[in-house]
């Protein structure tokens, strides 16, 4: 084979990775989210929206943890997903300690691999949690983190397998704050299971989100974190660069821009309450006229 044929596939085959649209063609989108609940539902509320505006989607929803559909972003199995901006960057950057928004944002665009990019963020933001139920709370005195350090070695936490060797998880917990637990149990990503042990006594610690419904419906502690182990989350679309382009960016941006924090605790509890998820992405793009 000679010099120039051999370029020429290579340059075929990074097409075929990655193919790149014109503004305004006929492209499909196809958009991923996380094993959650309320990851499911952003996708859905991103591709509700772009379908409002003549693009095409797909959805490929509950694909795992981001071990699991980073890869897939990077290659070309999905071009899109979203994301939480403080998450996001620990996974990818262990060393990052941004505490604020914008240190985070400003970190997370540098910290992104070749080929990937993020969207504005939002100004809706759901951030990991520690939660006890309101009698641990009580029977420990506990209101905030560092509350946990003389009774940490009598305690199970529940939460995410990933979560137990995360910076702002098990391996944080130990090195910001000094805490030892009596023993980890994995489970779902904030989700049914990991509420439904803590509940039930079969956790004692359990790492939920602040627009979880479950926190306000069954009066739980959600644990203060004065030393910013939890960095700032807010909602944010990350894709693969050159699947994006600027029509499609601007219908993203609108979304991210009109979503609120007090809209995903809404959305949330109706989720809780088993609505159909595309009846509340339709309800939700209706209400702030983006449908």
């Amino acid at each position: 084979m000679n010099v120039i044929a051999a370029v020429g596939l290579l340059v075929l085959s990074s097409l075929m990775t990655f193919p790149v649209f014109a503004e305004g063609g006929d492209r499909t989108i196809t958009i991923g989210s996380a094993d959650f609940p309320e990851s499911q539902l952003l996708a859905t509320i991103y591709a509700k929206a772009l379908q409002a505006k003549g693009v095409k989607t797909e959805t490929k929803l509950s694909i795992g943890s981001r071990e699991v559909y980073m890869p897939a972003l990077r290659d070309g199995s999905i071009d899109l997903i979203p994301e939480y901006t403080g998450s996001i960057l620990t996974y990818l950057d262990r060393n990052a300690k941004p505490q604020n928004a914008q240190e985070v944002n400003d970190a997370l665009k540098k910290a992104l691999p070749a080929g990937v990019s993020m969207l504005t963020p939002s100004p809706a933001q759901d951030a990991d949690t520690l939660v006890v139920t309101s009698a641990t709370a009580s029977k420990y005195g506990l209101k905030a983190i560092p509350d946990l350090k003389d009774v940490a070695a009598n305690l199970v936490v529940g939460a995410s397998p990933e979560w137990r060797g995360r910076w702002e998880g098990m391996v944080g917990l130990k090195e910001v704050y000094g805490l030892t637990f009596k023993s980890f149990r994995p489970l779902d990503v904030t989700g049914p299971l990991t509420l439904s042990a803590l509940l039930h006594g079969q956790i004692d610690v359990a790492n939920l989100t602040t627009t979880n419904p479950a926190l306000a419906r069954n009066k739980l502690v959600s644990l203060e974190d004065p030393k910013n182990l939890i960095p700032a989350q807010n909602i944010v679309p990350i894709f693969a660069t050159q699947r994006i382009d600027d029509k499609v960016s601007a219908i993203l941006n609108a979304v991210s821009a009109a979503m609120t924090t007090e809209d995903l605790v809404q959305m949330n509890g109706r989720l809780a309450d088993h609505d159909d998820i595309g009846a509340i992405a339709a309800d939700w793009l209706t209400a702030h006229k983006l449908n």
